[in-house]
This record gives C-alpha cells, sequence and structure tokens, in this order.
C-alpha cells in the first residue's frame, strides 16, 4: 500500500491555510482556486475508482460557496489518497495541490 502522507498533509494545509483566510481573499479567487483544484482531484480519483466509466461517469463536484471549498478540497484530496497506488501519481497530486496553493495565493 502506498503510503499518501505527503498528498494529505499538502492537502490539510492549504485547506488550513483557506480556512484561516479573510473572507476578501476567497471572494478575490482563493476559493475558486481550491473549488478548481477539489474537482480535478475529484475527478482523477473517481476515474481510478471506476476506469471502465470514461469521462462522462465523473460526477463534477458541487460549487457548495466560498467558505465551503476548504471542506470540499479536502474530501476529494482524502478521497484520492485512498485510491492511489502509483509513487509517481502521488507526486504529481502532491504537485497540483502546491500549484494550486499558489494560484490561490495562501
Amino acid at each position: 500500500m502506498l503510503d499518501t502522507t505527503p498528498l494529505t498533509a499538502a492537502v490539510d494545509q492549504f485547506a488550513d491555510r483557506l480556512r484561516a483566510a479573510p473572507q476578501s481573499r476567497l471572494q478575490r479567487g482563493a476559493a475558486a482556486a481550491a473549488l478548481e483544484l477539489a474537482r480535478e482531484l475529484s475527478g482523477w480519483a473517481q476515474r481510478l475508482e471506476e476506469p471502465g466509466a470514461g469521462a462522462g461517469g465523473v460526477r463534477e463536484m458541487p460549487d457548495a460557496g466560498m467558505f465551503a471549498a476548504a471542506d470540499q478540497l479536502t474530501v476529494a484530496g482524502r478521497d484520492l489518497g485512498v485510491v492511489l497506488r502509483d509513487a509517481d501519481d502521488l507526486v504529481r497530486a502532491v504537485e497540483m495541490v502546491e500549484a494550486g496553493m499558489k494560484r490561490a495565493g495562501v
């Protein structure tokens, strides 16, 4: 089993920073960047769980509002961590989270 602690740690750090961010920063795009990343991670996890479903079988994470973005990111990141089996994919996922944090400015 692959140790996905680096992904969990990166996702938790991003989510914690979002939770601590002022509303103005969330409104300026931090929440939107987090939701975009959460959707990417969620879609990736779904494709790994159900490889035969294809792109049409991926359910998009809804926009639950800027104050829910941190929780949505946490759920998506942890879901992906459960199904990842490849170390290269783990590295890629962590890089995606780090890049998303930079885009969000938190």
